[in-house]
């Protein structure tokens, strides 16, 4: 079988055109009509049924690594036609040149901009051998670098099961590209994760000086010959890189530092490269600010083509996926929404920026910060179909829930803003990263929580639940999400929703502002004075002080305004109802239905006003409070 332009893989991916061309065949720019993104698609042809296993195993090792420094792989297909196995890696498509390309066009890199990407390649491969996944081929070929600087590592594992072990090669079977092969490698041993180091070593050694660390040969074998030396030449361009290049040259594997150690020795060397993140493995989990690069006039290689999109490492996305993200922020759109006073044919600029200003880590003026700007549909679209949410719950929250094959919602990832600061002597785990901290909550049944605790002591939480079987685990979701929304804060403060919410909502309103003294006289004991307000002023407590009774009031928001559980009624002008006991004994909820309006996704969404109050009354009397409470507020809301 010979494929071309025009035909589909797995009923799914449309193959465009050819990208590139190697030792494994062709390499393909794709559509993955499924999801609606553009994808890279890689043919591979195993010499022999355990060759395609170990290729399938491989693949399925660098599809469970998310960082933004490596390449995902989103799928693998396996198709048996005549002359043997065809396999189809389905990865995504990365806008840039690989660092060989560049290095091809540009000449030797500067000491900074290699620091630059070997601070990023580092910390990939931290991630990567904390998940106990070895690459095996670091090599400038497999380091894909965008225009504006951000590394990727790709094809882990791929080319070492690809190597058939009855395969006699130019190398006389070593398995490895020779210019950059370990010593221990070439001297028979497999490859592990010093090995990795080494390479990584010899791929920033040749972008600064133009050549393999063994120097110069005409023939792969002669590499092989001072790889089994350990003849190592000495850098005369590396300046400040010169020292961290011996590190993760040493011959002895022992001698050379892991990932993690290696990564700081590549930062203290290039101070002007990006801001490392925290030393252990664990920590790792993000992006690096980068240098800007001159990008190769050039590509040769399989790497997508750019098409004038500025693509950041929080989301190499296809073009259409990047456009219909930008299209999902509620109500606070570019205008595409009857939440922002448009209509859904206002459309916004899909090249709109949302510039991530201000403390790096921080949460800044908590209503302008966009949760949304935390979560990306399409990096969590490894877990299923993705759909961004941007009008569900409470005005600090937006969820990515994830569809399985009958379109049912299968499990749910969310931020939420918190602005009281972490509690003293949470002894939850916890990992630095740049300047916030990661604390992971054990795993609850089918919930799983991360909370990052922000460079100004409010705290963004990271909620991932699944709803039924199948569906991702939870915890491997949370965690992916957690990453994106770590590698947005590397670069600044939380981004600002990109307009005004729609003159009449809920988010330009005071919750503590809508109850005064004379309303809280209806529970006894309560304090007006002692109100404590939520994130963004848009809940509000009250209690007595003593933890006996108190009145919870908060702004939220959902696709319907349900009356079946409570008793319905009009309070104020408005529809309401009231449901005694439902958050447990002794309490009432009163829901007050605010206004109704299509969010950016075009679907119907209510803003609803929650108030609920708690004490040692009987539930009618609660109830009763309750009702002249909702009240009192709702006399004080805008107009709907």
């Amino acid at each position: 079988m010979k494929a071309g332009a025009g035909d589909r893989i797995a009923g799914r991916y449309l193959l465009q055109e050819p990208i590139g061309r190697g030792g494994m065949g062709i390499v393909w720019r794709a559509h993955d009509e499924l999801l609606d993104r553009r994808v890279a698609v890689k043919c591979a042809r195993p010499d022999d049924e355990r060759a395609a296993r170990r290729l399938k195993k491989e693949a399925r090792n660098a599809a469970r690594l998310h960082h933004p420094n490596i390449v995902p792989v989103f799928d693998f297909i396996e198709d048996f036609v005549e002359g043997g196995e065809m396999c189809w890696i389905v990865m995504e498509c990365v806008s840039g040149g690989s660092l060989a390309d560049l290095v091809e066009e540009r000449g030797p890199l500067s000491p900074e901009e290699a620091g630059s990407i070997g601070c990023q390649i580092a910390a990939a491969l931290a991630k990567s051998h904390a998940e106990g996944v070895v690459h095996g081929d670091v090599t400038p070929e497999n380091i894909l670098v965008a225009g504006d600087g951000v590394a990727k590592l790709t094809d882990f594992g791929i080319s070492r099961a690809l190597w058939s072990e009855v395969t006699v090669t130019r190398t006389g079977g070593v398995q490895g590209k020779p210019p950059y092969l370990p010593p221990e490698v070439a001297r028979g041993a497999s490859a592990d994760r010093k090995s990795d180091i080494f390479s990584l070593g010899a791929s920033l050694f040749a972008a600064v000086e133009g050549q393999s660390p063994y120097g110069e040969a005409a023939h792969p074998m002669a590499y092989v010959a001072r790889a089994i030396d350990g003849a190592i030449e000495t850098p005369h361009r590396a300046g400040p890189l010169g020292e961290p290049l011996a590190a993760l040259l040493e011959v002895e594997p022992k001698q050379r530092p892991a990932a993690p150690k290696a990564l700081r020795l590549l930062r203290q060397a290039t101070p002007g490269a990006p801001a490392a993140p925290a030393a252990e493995s664990h920590a790792l989990h993000r992006t690096l600010h980068t240098l800007r690069l001159v990008p190769p006039a050039v590509r040769r290689t399989w790497r997508c083509p750019s098409r004038g999109v500025v693509i950041t490492a929080t989301a190499l996305v296809t073009a259409a996926a990047l456009a219909t993200g930008l299209a999902l922020f509620g109500p606070w759109a570019f205008g595409s929404s009857d939440e922002s006073g448009g209509s859904p044919g206002d459309g916004g600029s899909g090249d709109a920026k949302r510039p991530a200003v201000g403390q790096a880590g921080a949460i800044g003026d908590a209503r302008t910060a966009d949760p949304c700007a935390l979560l990306d549909a399409a990096t969590l679209s490894r877990f299923g179909k993705t759909e961004l949410d941007p009008d569900y719950g409470e005005l600090d929250r937006c969820d990515v829930l994830v569809h399985g094959d009958d379109g049912d919602d299968v499990a749910d990832v969310q931020i939420n803003f918190d602005g009281d600061p972490p509690e003293p002597g949470d002894e939850r785990p916890a990992r630095r990263v740049g300047n916030v901290t990661v604390m992971t909550s054990p795993r609850d049944g089918d919930t799983c929580e991360r909370t990052i605790a922000a460079a100004d002591r409010r705290q963004i939480r990271v909620i991932a639940k699944r709803f039924g079987s199948p569906a991702p685990d939870p915890c491997a979701l949370g965690d992916a999400a957690t990453d994106h929304a770590v590698a947005v804060l590397d670069r600044g403060q939380v981004p600002r929703r990109t307009s005004t919410p729609n003159a009449r909502s809920l988010a330009h309103e005071d919750a503590c502002e809508l109850l005064d003294a004379t309303a809280l006289r209806r529970l006894p004991g309560v304090r007006a004075r002692a109100s404590d307000p939520g994130f963004g002023a848009w809940s509000c407590e009250w209690d007595d002080g003593k933890g006996e009774a108190g009145v919870d009031l908060e702004f939220d928001r959902s696709s319907t305004f349900d009356t079946d559980d409570g008793r319905s009624m009009v309070l104020a002008g408005r529809k309401s109802t009231v449901t005694p006991d439902d958050y447990g004994d002794h309490t009432c909820v009163v829901r007050t239905l605010h206004r109704s309006y299509r969010n950016a996704l075009g679907d119907p969404t209510v803003e609803q006003m929650t108030l609920s109050v708690y004490g040692p009354q009987s539930s009618g009397k609660l109830c009763r409070s309750a009702e002249a409470l909702a009240t009192s507020a709702a006399r004080k809301l805008p107009t709907p």
